[in-house]
């Protein structure tokens, strides 16, 4: 065993034996934290997940008994390489995440590190205030990790940086230290350093560096809004009072560790109105920064045509050119007041300015195109990534910043320096601030482009500094610029950022090698010249990514997938708090399988089976993910090849092979209920199965939809042929909703039709890997339809995941076959169909409460849904639900019915038990139906079987007209 492996056990034994935490030394837990939002990479010693502050401080402790270096780290969404090192790694999102105070009088919140921005906010909302800093990351990020980057945001134009807003810091040094920090006021410095202890020498040694270089720090810090860059020492001066704790925030965990923190809301106005100012370029937009900024906005942002070309190639936000006005850049204007008028007048006020003649303009009111606008630049870093037809984009110089009123001149500089360069970016950001956000197609792989990146940079840097702006408007030096704060400071101040961090931290035990005496910045490439994956025989053909490696590198880090609430993605990681079951700890686990130098069993390595175990196969980051991560691709796909060989465990065998069980179960339904609905043997079946006992397992039908509708149901109609899929689910256990599906497309007129012998798209065999079996499955699908298929006829799908398979899985698999894209592209949900007809549909007017399938908001959206809803007379709460947490088979397996339950009640369970009974509740997924009857009681309907309703409902009105 070699020393440093010695070392690593016995500080891991240490950190068990002292604290009630989770401590993981263990490769693939190293591997999950290698990385953050950047181009770097450094395997941890270890990571540490406290449960409280006793934890935090003895995990310090033992860390200073063994000299270990230690890297406090928030949401990992830096961009700038802070959150990865050879360290000790303590993350507090898992545990440390309270809100401990909000004090309205005062306007200020206590919190922990690990807190979610969001959580704040929703905690500070009902006394009317916010929390100023809003970076695009709010939904995820840390307060913690806030402080050590010093975080930004579009409310940062009114509420400033987050050192401005900064009350007090509990802080914990490397050395066991603690001190609550803030400024001191009048003669409580002089008192402080006459007290003698530790804390009166270290404001001492602070105030004598303050002497010493207070002049350079007038001289050199440039008077802007988006000093990023460097250490707060500016915030030791006089006449900043001494602020301790404002000098320690942005420091990026390279001198203390924040134990906890009081910071500053700002009065949330209650009404906003939002102004979209459209230029001829992104240059004359940043022009009018100076006079927009006269008009006081809440907020102003900009962006410009490129980002609009990369969003359109994406197919992100198609309404994008249709709402924004004309122009090829435009200036995001936000008003925020106590009253809808004032709001509505200072907008048009701002669109009415005769100096603003050059651009067009137009005001949104309405709630939907607010958010649609906001969306639109929130997608920055999602629709400049991976572009289809372009090269792959980086950070690099991605947040630099330049005195708002010299912004244009400084974005036209650096166009024909990028152009030069023979570089590629678009340009959006925190105009208002003169923060400019920028990925640029760095050539991160080869030594030439490498180089040339390097050599951009020096470029690059001088420019900013040329027109007194910082190398960092918002994500910190790191690596990535701290070797270039000379060029910026002078060397003098690079030499007090040094002195600074010594007192705090004289071992260089906190995150060593960043900001302070950093490594060269081409140095700990997550890419680099020695980049070379594996590249796998694969199932899937990735048509996206062209290979399973490129694949695994589309997680740029930026972490969407860690939100506690709302939207699909990722429901495992929203019950267990997680890294390894967000898509992001999936998707690094893969990226390190390809490298194989820490994750090295390959397809076989059981730290990424587990770690995507409890991908519930949503397909949610397929959509919500910036970057379109496809995780339940690529877990059917390492699934393949990790039982390749091997006997599955029981439950693939009784839920992947669903389709035949079930047919066979047809035959003798009677039979095969007396096995699994009568206690004792039910039991029994789920225990051979693998299946929670507390499972109920679903009654087979009497009879079958296919059988029935062969029996005695004569195909009419007058519109046209269309294809009901008789997926196995409605088919075998709900046949009911089969049959309201084929009566109401026949109520309109069409000819329904069903394939002639049984055929299943392979939907469950999925989760297991069986992606033989499944393009078998696949396979016969397509020799079966082809003649329907090629005449152009529909296929409409009750079952969503069904559906989703057509639209996903199967050109994914059979990306050259032509029958396989027609069929794609001629599959419909119900709602889809209907509202591609464009039927005159009939009313039921009856409130609902609507769960939307996974799949069904993921691959076909939900759209569609909503209008039918409409239409039919519906109103219709649809729940921000995510997964019911049942997805096919995963909620039945014995050792994941505890996630899939918790899953269920953090929204969806409680919002139908709530719901009045005389309320629909729609769920158009079999599994969300069955999670609903088990969690809740309620029995959910199919949206066919409303509109089959309506059906019934206009022709009882017709019989008494």
């Amino acid at each position: 065993m070699s020393p440093m492996l010695t070392v690593a056990r016995e500080l891991e034994a240490e950190l068990e034996r002292a604290i009630a935490g989770e401590v993981r030394f263990d490769d693939g837990s190293r591997a999950l934290y290698s990385t953050d939002a950047s181009n770097y990479r450094q395997v941890p010693i270890g990571v540490v997940l406290p449960r409280d502050v006793d934890d935090l401080i003895a995990t310090v402790d033992i860390c200073r008994e063994q000299d270990a270096p230690i890297l406090p780290r928030g949401g990992g969404t830096s961009l700038a390489g802070q959150c990865c090192n050879v360290a000790v790694l303590i993350d507090c999102s898992k545990y440390l995440r309270r809100v401990l105070d909000i004090d309205p009088g005062t306007a200020t919140a206590r919190v922990e590190p690990g807190v979610v921005l969001d959580d704040l906010q929703r905690s500070a909302e009902p006394h009317g205030l916010m929390y100023a800093p809003d970076p695009s990351t709010h939904s995820h990020c840390t307060l913690g990790g806030m402080i050590g980057n010093n975080s930004c945001g579009v409310h940062s134009l009114v509420g400033g940086r987050t050192s401005d807003n900064v009350v007090e810091l509990d802080v914990l040094t490397a050395d066991g230290h603690r001190l609550r920090a803030g400024p001191s006021i009048g003669d409580e410095l002089s008192r402080t350093v006459e007290r003698g202890d530790w804390h009166g020498d270290v404001h001492r040694r602070l105030r004598d560096l303050r002497d010493r270089y207070g002049q350079l720090i007038r001289d050199r810090f440039p008077p802007i809004p988006r000093r990023v860059s460097g250490f707060n020492l500016d915030e030791l001066l006089p006449e900043k009072g001494f602020n301790v704790a404002r000098a320690l925030t942005g420091t990026e965990g390279t001198c203390a560790t924040v134990l906890e923190a009081t910071v500053r809301l700002i009065p949330k106005p209650a009404h906003d109105v939002l102004v979209v100012l459209g230029f001829p370029d992104v240059f004359e937009a940043a022009d009018a920064v100076p006079e927009i900024l006269a008009a006081e906005p809440y907020g102003l942002e900009g962006m410009d045509d490129v980002l609009l070309e990369d969003i359109n190639r994406k197919g992100m936000h198609p309404r994008a050119r249709d709402v924004l006005p004309e122009g090829k850049g435009w200036l995001l204007v936000e008003f925020r007041t106590d009253t809808p008028e004032e709001a509505k007048s200072r907008a048009e006020r701002l669109v009415r300015a005769r100096s603003l003649r050059r651009a067009s303009g137009r005001i949104y009111e309405a709630a939907d195109e607010k958010r649609l606008i906001w969306g639109i630049r929130e997608s920055g870093l999602g629709a400049t990534a991976f572009v289809p037809g372009m090269k792959d984009t980086w950070e690099g110089w991605e947040d630099s910043a330049a005195p708002p009123e010299r912004l244009g001149d400084y974005l036209r500089e650096l166009r024909a320096l990028l152009e030069r360069y023979r570089y590629h970016g678009a340009f959006y950001g925190h105009f208002g601030d003169g923060c400019l956000h920028t990925r640029i197609d760095f050539e991160l792989t080869t030594a030439q482009g490498v180089a040339r990146w390097r050599s951009f940079l020096d470029e690059a840097a001088d420019l900013c500094v040329s027109y007194g702006g910082s190398l960092s408007g918002e994500h910190g030096d790191g690596q990535s610029r701290a070797e270039l704060l000379p060029r910026m400071f002078g060397k003098e101040l690079v030499e007090a950022f040094r002195e600074f961090k010594a007192i705090w931290d004289p071992g260089n035990r906190m995150n060593p090698g960043k900001v302070v005496d950093p490594a060269p910045i081409a140095s700990n490439l997550r890419l680099g010249t020695g980049y070379a994956p594996t590249e796998p025989e694969t199932h899937f053909r990735f048509p996206n990514e062209g290979s399973f490696s490129r694949a695994a590198l589309r997680c740029v880090g930026v972490g969407e997938c860690r939100r506690p609430a709302g939207g699909v993605m990722c429901p495992s990681y929203m019950v267990t708090r997680e890294e390894k079951h967000s898509t992001r700890g999936r998707a690094r686990m893969l990226f390190e399988m390809l490298q194989g130098d820490v994750v090295r069993n390959g397809w076989r390595d059981e730290n990424v089976k587990e770690a995507l175990d409890l991908c519930l196969a949503c397909k949610g980051c397929r959509t919500e993910c910036p970057v379109n991560v496809d995780m339940a691709t690529y877990k059917a796909e390492f699934m393949s090849h990790y039982f390749e060989g091997r006997l599955r465990p029981l439950p693939a065998y009784a839920m992947g092979l669903i389709p035949w069980w079930a047919r066979l179960a047809s035959r003798v339904p009677s039979f095969a209920n007396a096995l699994t609905q009568t206690p004792g043997l039910s039991q029994l079946v789920k225990r051979a199965a693998g299946l929670a006992p507390q499972r109920p397992i679903p009654r087979f039908a009497p009879v079958s939809f296919t059988r029935w509708f062969r029996r005695g149901h004569r195909p009419v109609g007058y519109r046209g042929k269309v294809i009901l899929w008789p997926d196995t689910f409605n088919n075998y256990f709900h046949p009911a909703i089969a049959a309201a599906g084929a009566l109401a497309l026949e109520g309109f007129g069409y000819r329904v039709v069903i394939p002639p012998r049984p055929l299943c798209c392979g939907r469950p065999l999925y989760d297991f890997g069986m992606l033989p079996l499944a393009k078998r499955f696949l396979r016969k699908v397509l020799a079966e339809l082809r003649g329907p298929i090629r005449a152009g006829v529909s296929l409409v799908g009750l079952e969503p995941s069904c559906v989703a398979v057509f639209r996903d899985e199967l050109t994914n698999l059979f990306p050259d076959d032509e029958d396989a894209k027609r069929l794609a592209g001629q599959s419909f949900t119900f709602a889809e169909f209907l509202e591609r007809e464009d039927l005159d549909l009939p009313t039921l007017m009856r409130p609902a409460l609507v769960q939307r399938h996974c799949h069904h908001a993921s691959v076909m959206g939900f759209d569609a849904d909503r209008s039918v809803l409409a239409k039919v007379g519906i109103d219709a709460e649809v729940l921000d639900s995510g997964c019911c947490g049942l997805a096919g088979s995963f909620g039945f397996e014995r050792d994941k019915y505890e996630i899939a339950q918790d899953a269920g009640e953090r929204v969806l369970f409680p919002a139908v038990r709530e719901a009045p009974q005389g309320a629909l509740v729609l769920a158009d997924g079999f599994s969300c139906r069955e999670q609903i009857n088990h969690g809740t009681g309620r029995r959910a309907i199919h949206l066919a079987q409303v509109v089959r309703m309506a059906q019934d409902n206009e022709r009882r009105k017709e019989r008494f007209r």
